[in-house]
């Protein structure tokens, strides 16, 4: 009888932990879903706001830039403050402040209130994505990281994929405002959830708190806006500010590791690029996102001046790409689990290649078939291989380092995100050989587009070099 009761017990104390556990779950996954979702919802809206506030094209673009450089500049600081003050107490608080800022967003009356709330609505989301891949370690057992990595990799895709569509139904039937508005019951949701399951922060005395960076971090913030612009300002034609910026992000580069090297408690310990599977996730992160970038930037012009198809389609055949990463996401983060994570990085980077390298030589006698499949190949592979990576990169951390490394890690995807635009916009008008893409004849296009998937085969060949790199490194260096 006493036997019984004590397993009725257990079983009713091992059901509750399971539910508090996929609860928690849910709630990293929605905030995923809502910072992921800010950056796409709002491209669609971007030509209904300039009409709306008699604004120029480069005008509204710093709706989207704002949003953009605020997560880039800031992610590593806030998973780094995190660290300090607590997960929990700064996830709740990004939550809130992304919810409060998309309010503004919705009732802001001139675009340039408008931009500012962007603002603070990107160091709202910067907050998110930093700490829900960081909040994994402390809220889902280590045997199941790979599959909380995964759905959250899904939940990205799934706001990706969906804000052009949800953005184009809100506009049309409720105005500009809803863009904005959307998340406010989104919100709220992700805030009640979190602060209902998410594990409670260890007591943090004053001695730890006055251990952040500031010095560190301003330098980081300014490097980073500099960078950030050098790629984005121009739309791809690289000017003398461009120059200018990108040598002033090299100067700021220079001077954060001397910072980092003399302060007592760094925002970056150096010693964390020497570990080599670290060093070499961060640096697939960011090649692997470039190539992904590059099938954003290539597939429009591609689609539509070299098959012919109309705005509709193209928009149809471009969202086959995070469809296809929504859907492997969580089955690619199962297989992580269960094949281990350097194993299926490994494969993705392998399918990736495969994917692209078929994309380079793709004749247009196959159509709109033709380049979906390799792309469902690319993108599925990518989902695979993100999973892996953020696992790898995720497992075997100290826990006072998590949000820092998170952090770091989403910077890579970032940075990755905007040079990718950039660079592989410049490879692929070089390769059309046009200074009108928009006019370039179909042959120029399908030129372009095969140097751009030949250059990018040749990042993924050099992520794969540097996975198996880092792997023979790590297993040389004394546990």
């Amino acid at each position: 009888m006493k036997s019984t009761l004590e397993e009725s017990k257990k079983i009713t104390t091992d059901s509750r932990k399971a539910a508090r556990i996929r609860w928690a779950l849910v709630s990293l996954s929605l905030a995923m879903l809502l910072s992921s979702l800010g950056t796409s919802i709002a491209n669609v809206g971007l030509p209904t706001l300039a009409h709306a506030f008699n604004a120029t094209f480069q005008q509204v673009q710093w709706i989207v830039l704002a949003y953009l450089l605020a997560i880039t500049t800031l992610i590593v600081s806030v998973g780094r403050l995190g660290d300090v003050i607590g997960r929990r107490r700064l996830m709740l608080g990004g939550i809130s402040l992304f919810t409060l800022a998309s309010a503004l967003c919705g009732i802001a009356p001139s675009l340039w209130l408008l931009i500012a709330a962007r603002v603070f609505q990107g160091l709202g989301a910067a907050i998110m994505m930093a700490l829900t891949m960081a909040m994994v370690g402390e809220a889902v057992p280590k045997e199941k990281t790979g599959s909380a990595m995964g759905l959250l990799g899904t939940m990205s895709a799934v706001g990706t994929a969906l804000g052009p569509t949800l953005g184009g139904v809100l506009i049309t039937s409720i105005g500009w405002p809803a863009l904005f508005l959307i998340n406010l019951p989104l919100g709220i949701l992700t805030l009640a959830l979190a602060w209902r399951y998410l594990p409670k922060d260890l007591k943090v005395t004053k001695a730890t708190t006055a251990r952040f960076d500031l010095v560190g971090t301003v330098i980081l913030v300014l490097t980073l806006a500099a960078y950030a612009l050098a790629m984005t300002i121009g739309r791809g034609s690289f000017g003398q500010l461009n120059i200018e910026l990108l040598f002033l992000s090299l100067i700021g580069l220079g001077m954060f590791v001397i910072t980092e090297s003399r302060a007592e408690a760094p925002l970056i310990q150096m010693d964390t690029f020497k570990n080599p599977l670290l060093s070499a996730g961060f640096t697939m992160s960011a090649l692997v996102t470039t190539v992904v970038m590059a099938t954003l930037v290539v597939g429009p012009f591609y689609l539509s001046g070299a098959l012919g198809l109309d705005p509709a389609h193209v928009g149809l055949v471009m969202s086959s790409g995070p469809i296809i990463a929504a859907l492997t996401g969580a089955p690619a983060g199962r297989l992580v689990d269960r094949m281990g994570a350097y194993r299926m990085g490994i494969f993705g980077l392998i399918g990736m290649v495969i994917g692209t390298s078929v994309l380079a030589l793709l004749p247009t006698g196959f159509g709109v078939p033709g380049y979906v499949a390799p792309l469902a190949v690319v993108t599925g592979s990518y989902a695979l291989f993100q999973a892996a990576n953020n696992t790898a990169v995720m497992t075997n951390i100290r826990p006072d380092q998590r949000g820092v490394i998170s952090g770091v890690l989403n910077l890579s995807r970032n940075l990755g995100l905007i040079t990718g635009a950039s660079v592989m916009g410049t490879v692929f008008a070089t390769g059309a050989a046009s200074a009108n893409l928009l006019t370039a004849p179909p042959e120029a296009l399908v030129s372009g587009m095969r140097l751009t998937f030949a250059v990018a085969t040749g990042l993924l060949l050099l992520a794969l070099a540097i996975a198996l790199t880092g792997k023979a490194l790590s297993n040389r260096t004394p546990k």
